[in-house]
């Protein structure tokens, strides 16, 4: 009789529901042990649950800054009022958001379910190392109050992360919140303060300035993302500026209290400032407590991310790990696609090892940054020689006629071969717009070939052309001075 592979997965975030899926696909007995619902923060509290209350902000950013440019006329205001004339149910808004996400979270157990996969509700850990026979003991503390115990040839861990939080900054879920919370609000806050002006405190910065409140970011940097493309973050702080948010840079929050109805933010020069709500987005902490990486022999950094190679393979045999919790890249396509890879590679199917290079990211603020491939510190710091152009889509006909000002395309190729290495795209929908560039990236396709491809006119795409045409000219004309 064939053995057949016994699969446990701790975890059901996109690393781990999306691992279950190719492991019942090939033929493994797979059984995932998660506490909260599938989907994992990614669906139940943080990309669709955030993008779902983006989505409200959008439509608000988009009629606040563009209807009297379109010759929009609302209510009795008129295009020369200066009164805000839409407004929003934040209650409402909040609800639709939660029910989206548990709706998401079932289809994904269905499919789940429906591939043949066993799952439990609770908290699983290692038991110790390899037996004899080469599995593995996994403890499953059932929500029920039962404990279960499972063997498995094969372990993916996919425990995801969950919010910082500032030892004086503690949140109550009321008035200092963090990401996960603020989904349990009923009412609009007057003046919220964001504390960390990475992607996270930038998206919601940018949506809750949109719907309505008086926003203060507190960011401990020179720019806001500054993770991001300069150029890029340079754009987006400035319309966050004009749109009357106040961004504060090189400031530190040391704490946050709640006074009366109110709440105190306290930075490290002594300052404090102070508003209805504070949201805290001050990074995350892996969740790699109580696994048992230490008695089966995984490895984790001084961060506690749990250390995997490019096949997800942790440094205990047998045992993989997927998603955020390693700290690779923390998007849920990564994730997905490292516990995917892991399948592959313990099943002993064709696998190709992650390659971080060509995967595409994006901020959702308004405007969108999208970016792929190589960025420009690579190119600046030396570690890919390339040529770059940049586009602002003031010159695209499309984006005038949409009442869009802000935002550019950048694409960057080598020298020689022409072939285009990454881009940028900061315009609104940029998350739609990256995929031409990313299918470049990806393909090896030189910057000739994405200038002949035909795009529609008007577009906002037809800028990703133009910038490759450029870029093409001025790939010629360094080569002949170079000659």
């Amino acid at each position: 009789m064939e053995h057949v592979t016994r699969i446990v997965i701790i975890g059901g975030g996109p690393g781990g529901y999306e691992a279950a899926l190719v492991a019942a696909q090939l033929g493994a007995e797979v059984t995932i042990v998660d506490r909260d619902g599938l989907g994992g923060a990614a669906v139940l509290t943080d990309c669709v649950p955030s993008k779902t209350l983006i989505a409200t902000a959008e439509v608000m950013t988009t009629f606040d800054s563009s209807y009297e440019e379109l010759g929009i006329v609302v209510a009795d205001g008129g295009p020369t009022s200066n009164a805000r004339v839409v407004g929003v149910d934040l209650g409402k808004v909040n609800r639709r958001v939660k029910r989206l996400a548990v709706a998401q979270s079932h289809d994904i157990t269905q499919s789940v379910t429906r591939a043949g996969v066993t799952l439990l509700r609770g908290h699983g850990r290692l038991e110790g190392g390899q037996a004899l026979d080469g599995s593995r003991g996994v403890i499953v503390d059932l929500v029920d109050g039962e404990t279960q115990e499972l063997r498995a040839d094969v372990v993916l861990l996919a425990t995801g992360t969950h919010p910082r939080e500032l030892p004086d900054a503690a949140p109550d879920g009321e008035r200092i919140l963090t990401w996960t919370q603020v989904y349990d609000l009923d009412e609009l806050p007057d003046e919220l303060i964001v504390v960390g002006s990475g992607v996270t405190g930038a998206e919601f910065a940018g949506a809750y300035q949109a719907l309505g409140s008086k926003v203060t970011l507190v960011s401990s940097r020179d720019r806001v993302l500054p993770g991001e493309d300069p150029d890029a973050a340079t754009v987006l702080e400035d319309v966050f500026r004009r749109r009357g948010m106040n961004v504060m840079s090189r400031s530190r929050a040391e704490a946050a209290r709640r006074v009366g109805d109110k709440v105190e933010v306290t930075l490290s020069d002594g300052r404090v400032i102070t508003g209805s709500h504070c949201l805290m987005a001050v990074g995350s902490i892996p969740n790699s407590e109580g696994l048992g990486l230490d008695a089966a022999g995984v490895k984790t950094s001084e961060s506690g991310h749990i250390k995997v190679d490019r096949v997800s393979r942790t440094s205990a045999p047998g045992v993989y790990a997927a998603g955020d919790c390693t700290g690779v890249l923390p998007l849920a396509s990564v994730a997905a696609m490292q516990g995917r890879i892991a399948m592959y590679h313990a099943l002993g199917d064709a696998v190709a090892p992650l390659n971080l290079k060509t995967v595409s990211s994006n901020v959702f603020t308004d405007p969108e940054i999208a970016t792929v491939g190589y960025s420009a510190a690579d190119v600046e710091c030396g570690k890919m020689d390339a040529v770059c152009v940049k586009l602002p889509l003031r010159s695209n006909p499309r984006a005038k006629m949409q009442g869009i000002r802000d935002g550019f395309v950048k694409l960057f190729c080598r020298p020689g071969t022409g072939i285009v290495v990454g881009g940028i795209v900061v315009a609104p929908r940029a998350s739609e717009l990256i995929h031409p560039i990313s299918l470049a990236v990806d393909n090896n396709l030189t910057v000739e070939q994405v200038a002949n491809a035909f795009t529609v006119y008007p577009s906002v795409s037809g800028s990703i052309a133009e910038a490759a045409r450029q870029l093409h000219v001025r790939k010629r004309a360094e080569g002949a001075e170079g000659s």
